[in-house]
């Protein structure tokens, strides 16, 4: 599983290729792409998912399709993301198979509870700050609000929602163990410099929370 994790937009892409955008991503540092598409048809989503596919497969980056668990199907993507109004967990799960990679949004508490009796392979904690690319959700978790589910839940977290190169640090601090962007790549002028910066981020917030629980561990043994 990834640490910088890009979610596609046609729309914010400032009229480029959408292949484009992720090639640059990837190149980049991007680790995870998921593809999402909510107004195109299934025959486009699909063709789109397959190019898409074969230009990820070189660097080993998996392919993540939203909501669609059909597309994931027919195109053999590496997994679906999908929210809590898409088709159910364990369905979602006994269609794609044990080795396919299944994350879940969850927007309140009472979601994060219920998904710790599923096999996820992480949860999309959405979204932390308020962002234009989501319109339909309960409300922000912010850092306090993703510390706490960090708290409860056994899961993987990927952290979404107004993310970018100057909070990401703080919500790697807070708990997400990967951050999932959106315009902060797709709208950036160079998208490659945007998903390297943020991976530098990243990665070094993970280190620094690495170095931290390594020294509390090591004052609660003494």
């Amino acid at each position: 599983m990834g640490e910088l994790y890009l979610v596609t937009d046609r729309a914010l892409s400032l009229g480029r290729p959408l292949e484009e955008v992720v090639l640059q991503a990837v190149q980049g540092g991007a680790d995870m792409v998921q593809l999402r598409e909510k107004t195109a048809s299934t025959r486009f989503f699909i063709e789109e998912a397959l190019r898409i596919k074969n230009l990820l497969a070189p660097y080993g980056v998996p392919l993540i399709i939203n909501d669609r668990v059909d597309v994931a199907l027919a195109t053999e993507a590496d997994g679906v993301h999908i929210g809590q109004e898409d088709m159910p967990y364990p369905l979602a799960r006994k269609l794609l198979g044990p080795k396919a990679i299944i994350g879940l949004s969850v927007e309140t508490m009472e979601q994060v509870l219920e998904a710790e009796a599923y096999d996820v392979d992480y949860l999309g904690v959405s979204p932390i700050f308020a962002t234009p690319t989501k319109t339909d959700t309960k409300g922000e978790w912010g850092l306090d609000g993703l510390a706490e589910v960090r708290c409860v839940s056994r899961h993987r977290l990927v952290a979404i929602g107004g993310l970018n190169a100057a909070n990401a640090a703080d919500v790697i601090r807070a708990g997400a163990d990967c951050i999932a962007v959106v315009s902060a790549i797709c709208s950036a002028p160079d998208p490659k410099e945007a998903a390297a910066t943020l991976r530098g981020v990243i990665r070094a917030a993970l280190a620094e929370r690495a170095r931290t629980q390594k020294g509390a561990s090591h004052e609660k043994i003494l």
